[in-house]
């Protein structure tokens, strides 16, 4: 049996987004209907080498940029096409969501060593600090490391190289401190439970699902 592909218009689709070399707030696609929208939005037409496309005027601020192509997109929107909208240019999304998301997760797990009375308890919790894949440290590490290398910029040397050297003697405590906390854990593991002892069954703190955005 032979798959049915869906009837669509791709003219329909509109994608605004920041083209990265300009700095430009760029939209794509979407017929004569959706460009009269656009224009209304502040957006200008202007000739591609393939066809009509439409940006925002130069020089206008960042927070200028976002209200404009939120406010195109809600327009497209509301006119039945189908809009991708960079999200760095959603005046609409909530500021240091991801932040906040991870503060939370670190005062769950605080709270959650507080209340922790059996050995499975606390090294669950060590577990979530140190765990080589997804640890705490082991991510923070990976984060510095990353800052290492943007300290290395082409041609440095002496004194140039001194932060890129403190990063790194940072990110290799943080690796010692993590397998440290690995070898407690597993001794805390191994402990048996005190005669009489409830084991608890408090649920995980929960992982910011879109703290910042981690390339592993």
């Amino acid at each position: 049996m032979s798959e049915v592909e869906p009837d669509f218009d791709v003219l329909e689709y509109v994608t605004i987004a920041k083209d990265a070399r300009s700095g430009l707030v760029v939209a794509l696609g979407g017929t004569e209907q959706a460009a009269a929208l656009l224009q209304r939005a502040s957006f200008l037409d202007h000739p591609g080498p393939r066809g009509t496309y439409h940006r925002l005027p130069h020089g206008l601020p960042a927070a200028e940029q976002r209200r404009k192509a939120t406010a195109a997109s809600h327009a497209l929107l509301s006119a039945g096409y189908s809009v991708h909208l960079d999200p760095a240019l959603n005046a609409l999304a909530v500021p240091d969501a991801g932040r906040e998301a991870a503060l939370r997760y670190l005062a769950e797990l605080a709270q959650q060593g507080t209340r922790a009375s059996s050995g499975e308890e606390r090294a669950a919790l060590l577990t979530e600090i140190a765990a080589p894949a997804e640890g705490l440290l082991p991510l923070i590490r990976q984060a510095i490391a990353v800052a290492c290398l943007w300290s290395l910029q082409p041609g440095a040397s002496g004194a140039n190289l001194e932060p890129a050297a403190q990063l790194g003697s940072a990110a290799d405590a943080l690796s010692r401190a993590a397998d440290q906390i690995l070898r407690v854990r597993n001794d805390v593991a191994r402990m048996p439970a005190q005669p009489g002892q409830a084991v608890r069954t408090d649920s995980p703190a929960q992982r910011p699902v879109a703290a910042v955005s981690r390339n592993r």
